[in-house]
């Protein structure tokens, strides 16, 4: 059984009264910075190029080399900490972060600790018909380590490869308050902050590449308890779909622990998406692990307030102004202007459909309906559409104005998926267009009385239900491309004639 929500579990034991538990959960989120060179060096930031090709000795941590701040890193993490409410450190400095690792060349990772670059921020969240802020501990700047290939190459049964073109680029670190109280809050918790760094531009989201990450925190005990026992720290979540479903897994292992006796230990655990379980891998370190003290190669970051308040004016529009102002200028529903919104490149692409010309409620129900069955999360958050803005707008237009017929359009649509070709050419091509002249609709009707005396008898006898019945076959007869209306018309005028 699996604790989903956890708003309260209920367990009993043989001996004991019912125990309701509740989950504390709380993140830690890496964000990639869109900057052209790594934090710390001038080599090249950019992902997928051949192993190693992007290193120098300031990234590789060799003897007698000395980081030098990214300036863009730095505006792009205070333009996230802005956005998200946080109290900005005029002053912040970096700090040693050591462990060994196989991917950490200089056995350290420069990260910040005792003065971050902010704290005290929160996301909001709407929770049902409410919303919750979460809390945010701090948000720092740090470089990336390298990255360990344990599979897919010649000898990994082996030996493991280590690519260290990761190694430097720039991140930050995004810590939430353990606010958070079920696998489907920590989920849309990660879907606003994707949303809130897109739409800044500071990172692509992408977390199959790796530049979006997250690691979560979480524990359980009985509900009303006031502390917190120990937590289970769950790494290698790729997906949203893998943090869901790693929560509420580890909150039912730990529940089910607690059941039988067992004691909760501290410690960090992988995600297995294909066992889907989470398999022990360590003890969860803490902060003096890590053994901190000030990077001595870098001095202080200070910020003066002219430039905080420069960055601050020059923020763009956030996904909730923007859904705020669809719905107002648009006269869009609240849930429409939610969907849309979602990611910076999807509202993009809907204002432009509605820019060429298609009306905004009928524009929306296309990009949520007929567009996002057939592109994937993933690539319209990367902004890659199937259909030209421009071209999806002309077959709502057609749709709008009757000049095609809902059903026809859906068929048009997918071969503009397929092909790759513009809606008037594809409508012409298929001779689709709709059917507005009484003529041929006239014809149609003559026919469908004639071969349903029933139906047509059942109408004129007050079971205006059926009529339904006869618009369709009418529809059928001019294959899909009469004007209902039209129809509709020409059809009740016949039944309201004297049969002969």
């Amino acid at each position: 059984m699996r604790a989903a929500a956890l708003a309260g579990r209920t367990a009993s034991g043989a001996n004991s009264a019912a125990v309701e538990y509740e989950s504390i959960i709380g993140l830690e989120v890496h964000c990639q910075l869109l900057t052209a060179s790594k934090i710390f060096c001038g080599c090249s930031a950019a992902f997928g190029e051949a192993p190693n090709s992007h290193t120098c000795p300031v990234c590789l941590g060799l003897p007698g080399v000395l980081p030098v701040l990214n300036e863009k890193a730095l505006e792009y993490a205070l333009k996230v900490a802005l956005a998200c409410h946080c109290r900005i450190n005029l002053e912040s400095r970096f700090a040693r972060k050591n462990y060994f690792y196989p991917d950490l060349p200089k056995g350290y990772q420069i990260s910040q600790y005792e003065l971050p670059l902010a704290e005290d921020g929160y996301l909001e969240l709407k929770i049902g018909d409410q919303r919750r802020r979460i809390g945010l501990v701090r948000i720092h700047l740090e470089e990336d380590a390298g990255k360990s290939i344990h599979d897919g190459l010649p000898g990994t049964d082996r030996y493991s490869y280590v690519d260290f073109n990761r190694t430097g680029v720039p991140l930050i670190e995004i810590v939430s308050q353990p606010d958070l109280r079920a696998p489907a809050d920590a989920t849309d918790f990660l879907t606003q902050l994707k949303a809130v760094v897109q739409y800044l531009g500071v990172c692509d989201g992408n977390m199959e590449e790796g530049s979006l990450r997250c690691d979560a925190n979480v524990s359980v005990r009985p509900a009303g308890h006031p502390e917190l026992l120990p937590k289970t720290e769950v790494k290698n979540l790729n997906s949203f779909r893998h943090v869901h479903k790693a929560l509420e897994y580890e909150i039912e292992r730990q529940i089910q622990l607690l059941e039988t006796g067992g004691r909760l230990v501290q410690e960090t655990r992988l995600w297995d998406s294909a066992a889907k379980a989470t398999q022990p891998m360590r003890s969860k370190e803490q902060a003096h692990d890590y053994r901190y003290f000030p990077e001595p190669d870098l001095p202080p970051m200070v910020i003066s307030a002219e430039r905080l308040e420069q960055i601050r004016a020059a923020l763009p529009e956030l996904a909730e102004q923007r859904a705020a102002r669809l719905a107002r200028q648009y006269g869009l529903p609240e849930y429409d202007a939610g969907v849309l919104t979602l990611s910076r490149s999807l509202a993009d692409y809907y204002e432009a459909v509605v820019a060429a010309g298609a009306e905004p409620k009928l524009a929306s129900n296309w990009v949520m309906g007929e567009l996002l069955r057939v592109v994937k999360a993933e690539r319209a958050d990367q902004g890659e559409f199937p259909v030209p803005a421009a071209e999806l707008a002309a077959l709502v237009k057609m749709v709008q104005s009757r000049a095609l017929s809902a059903a026809n359009a859906k068929e048009v649509f997918a071969l503009m998926v397929a092909r790759a070709q513009g809606a008037a050419q594809l409508v012409e091509e298929l001779g689709v267009a709709a059917i507005r002249d009484r003529g041929p609709v006239e014809a149609a009707v003559a026919q469908v009385i004639a071969a349903h005396p029933g139906p047509v008898a059942q109408v004129r006898g007050g079971k205006t239900a059926t009529l339904g019945f006869l618009i369709g076959q009418v529809m059928k007869a001019t294959r899909g491309q009469a004007d209902p209306q039209v129809v509709r018309e020409v059809l009740q005028e016949a039944l309201d004639r004297e049969p002969e």
